[in-house]
């Protein structure tokens, strides 16, 4: 899976950054179906096969889910080549940056 590197900045209130984005994904998981939400749950849950790292719980945007791992380090090369494999064909995205590796699943 082709990962594509964003260069993002550091908030410089954390605790705000953390509560502005939590409130977002609050008010944006309305418009996403029971099935979609569950998909990203299990997701995540498969990744953690594959990644160490800090698991945060699927973030919801206007135009997708996203699913980040901060401070990721690879577990096991063979899970995630065929995890990736698989999302790849699915459109999912995956994004790197200093605070972790992010999948990004587009709304259908």
């Amino acid at each position: 899976m082709k990962a594509t590197f964003i260069n993002t900045e550091e908030a410089p209130n954390k605790w705000w950054a953390w509560q502005d984005a939590k409130m977002r994904s609050i008010a944006n998981a309305s418009h996403f179906t029971e099935t979609q939400k569950i998909r990203a749950q299990r997701m995540r849950y498969a990744l953690e096969l594959a990644y160490n790292g800090r698991f945060f719980d699927p973030k919801f945007g206007k135009r997708g889910i996203t699913i980040k791992i901060e401070s990721a380090s690879i577990r096991d090369k063979k899970v995630l080549k065929e995890l990736e494999a698989g999302y790849e064909l699915e459109g999912i995205q995956k994004k790197v940056s200093l605070q972790g590796v992010n999948y990004y699943i587009p709304k259908a």
